[in-house]
């Protein structure tokens, strides 16, 4: 047991080194370029106050979004979907997979499920001995099961999922964003200093080096920023777009889109003013129904308001010609 214990603090110890790794390329950079450039390198004061005030509102907006996407912890699936206690054991004691399959059954008998397995079975975690709804997944580096889930991310040593996805594609944006503000800005400080129009100072090194890791992060975070904007509009996972959702009549890979403008609003909420700020916004129960709901799906209404910490259930993930 201690060998284990050890073991995995070093392992969380360990997953936290690409987060301290961008915090110090980050304060780097806000030293760079506020002191090194702004401060001792651009000689007009206007320039310099107009160059920081733009540069500190990406800042303030990229480290804001970086934080939250961090330390907002993944949702997990509500108590409604864990088994109860004579069921559990009667699940643990059964050696045969049929019979674990009927339990399962019956205690999601009630429950808002539309996806099974491949091949056609309730979704279980046996790690988490919790029936995953719909869109959920186990992470293994969390060692949870995490709603919505799109993928762990080691940059920001946290599961992507229902709880932080807005936040993690507004902190794509905005270090697209702050990146794209720095290499602009600084380009022709540094054409200068590289034809030498400029004197060598310690100032140059910094501008010099500015520049390139700017580029080569605009590159690297213009593609996976791209990517997500795609997924968003369909309504997808990075999980769903690598293996479509099975659905009661089969894979479908479109199963969860509501149309452009919904798929936007299940990210981002309803209120186009808060789209932009790393704060939670989502549609309300309400809302997500009066838009899902047929004759044929009204019976999840009283179901869904018990697991409201999941937007895995038919009022917000589930397309009526899939029910």
């Amino acid at each position: 047991m201690a060998p284990t214990h050890v073991l995995r603090c070093c392992q969380r110890g360990l997953a936290w080194i690409p987060v301290i790794f961008i915090a110090l390329v980050v304060c780097w950079s806000y030293y760079a370029y506020v002191v090194e450039l702004c401060i001792f390198t651009i000689p007009s004061i206007a320039e310099k106050i107009i160059y920081m005030v733009f540069f500190h509102l990406s800042f303030v907006m990229f480290v804001w979004s970086y934080w939250k996407t961090i330390f907002t912890r993944p949702a997990n699936p509500s108590k409604e979907f864990c088994l109860p206690k004579a069921e559990k054991e009667q699940y643990v004691k059964e050696e045969r997979p049929e019979s674990q399959q009927e339990i399962l059954w019956r205690a999601a008998a009630n429950l808002p499920l539309y996806t099974r397995t491949g091949a056609g079975a309730i979704r279980y975690c046996d790690r988490c001995q919790v029936i995953k709804p719909d869109r959920c997944h186990h992470c293994s580096a969390c060692d949870m099961c995490v709603l919505k889930m799109d993928h762990h991310c080691p940059w920001v040593n946290n599961c992507v999922g229902f709880s932080n996805y807005k936040f993690f594609i507004l902190f794509l944006c905005y270090s697209l964003v702050y990146c794209l503000f720095i290499a602009a800005t600084v380009l022709q400080y540094f054409i200068k200093f590289w034809t030498n129009e400029l004197p060598d100072t310690h100032a140059k090194f910094h501008v010099l080096f500015l520049f390139f890791v700017a580029a080569m992060f605009c590159i690297s975070i213009l593609s996976l920023f791209s990517y997500h904007l795609w997924l968003v509009g369909k309504n997808r996972s990075t999980i769903e777009a690598f293996r479509a959702p099975v659905f009661r009549t089969g894979s479908d890979k479109n199963g969860f889109s509501l149309g452009f403008g919904k798929n936007i609003a299940q990210v981002f909420g309803d209120e186009k003013k808060f789209w932009l700020l790393p704060i939670f916004t989502r549609l309300s129960l309400t809302q997500s129904f009066s838009y899902l709901l047929s004759p044929l799906t009204v019976c999840c209404d009283t179901v869904c308001c018990d697991t409201v910490c999941c937007d895995t259930v038919c009022c917000d993930t589930v397309c009526c010609d899939t029910v």
